[in-house]
């Protein structure tokens, strides 16, 4: 209980990158779907990212306690698509695409910020190897604060949507790489898998659980990570020392 009330402020901080991702997320399903020429979830209000329209509440839970989670999915009718199984899989691949784009968004946002921290911060923040020293006037400054606590937000957005695209792809029902991987499957053994759907899912809920995917998932994430931030010549030190200032200030809850 203790660790959870502790990680309180981070998942605050983590909350509207939650709310944001999973609705582009889902939205991103249904626009794509609605484009090749299914309407359901325009009828149905999904063509929107009003998170009430697709939270799911143990799914809300699970991706603030673990960066991975789900919401409620946006229905599709395939009878709708001239190309059932390709248009399906399109529509599949529309939601970790979305992701993609939210974490090089979010990327070249916190690049930004942290250029907007450097320029306010010169003569005041000192960066010697891993050691750091701010000066008090700096971290009193509310400017520097507010900067700060929007560079911790991307930074959790970013990790949270690679987190996101990496989960959704991995081949397996109910996730959407197992649509996309299908397509390339004989119609016979694409539906008599479709027929153990339901086991498949269990299965896979209990192979999560055991954590055994938790290594794999960092692996990519942190690879991703790395790519996104060379791209965009992520200046690591002061990213460093903003996030270990931030996250020292936060309060700590104990019972």
């Amino acid at each position: 209980m203790s660790d959870f009330l502790n990680n309180l402020p981070i998942m605050l901080l983590l909350l509207p990158s939650v709310l944001f991702s999973l609705s582009v997320h889902e939205a991103s399903h249904g626009f794509v779907a609605y484009k090749l020429g299914d309407p359901t979830a325009r009828n149905l209000g999904r063509l929107t990212l009003n998170p009430l329209k697709h939270i799911n509440l143990f799914g809300f839970i699970s991706m603030l306690l673990f960066k991975v989670g789900w919401a409620n999915p946006v229905p599709i009718n395939t009878r709708h698509f001239k190309n059932p199984r390709r248009d399906m899989a399109i529509s599949a691949a529309a939601g970790p695409v979305s992701n993609l784009c939210l974490a090089v968004i979010f990327t070249v946002l916190l690049r930004i910020t942290l250029l907007a921290i450097n320029s306010i911060s010169e003569g005041a923040l000192t960066i010697i190897g891993n050691y750091y020293w701010i000066d008090e006037s700096l971290s009193k400054n509310a400017l520097f604060i507010v900067l700060s606590l929007i560079s911790v937000m991307l930074y959790l957005g970013i990790s949270l949507n690679i987190n996101l695209m990496f989960f959704n792809l991995i081949p397996l029902p109910p996730l959407d790489g197992s649509r996309i991987a299908y397509i390339f499957l004989p119609t016979d053994k694409y539906f008599k898998i479709m027929q153990y759907e339901r086991y498949i899912m269990i299965a896979f809920i209990v192979i999560f659980a055991t954590g055994i995917l938790d290594r794999p998932l960092l692996f990519l994430n942190d690879g991703m990570t790395d790519i996104l931030y060379s791209l965009t010549g992520m200046p690591d030190d002061l990213l460093g020392v903003v996030l270990n200032e931030i996250l020292s200030k936060l309060p700590k809850f104990t019972l």
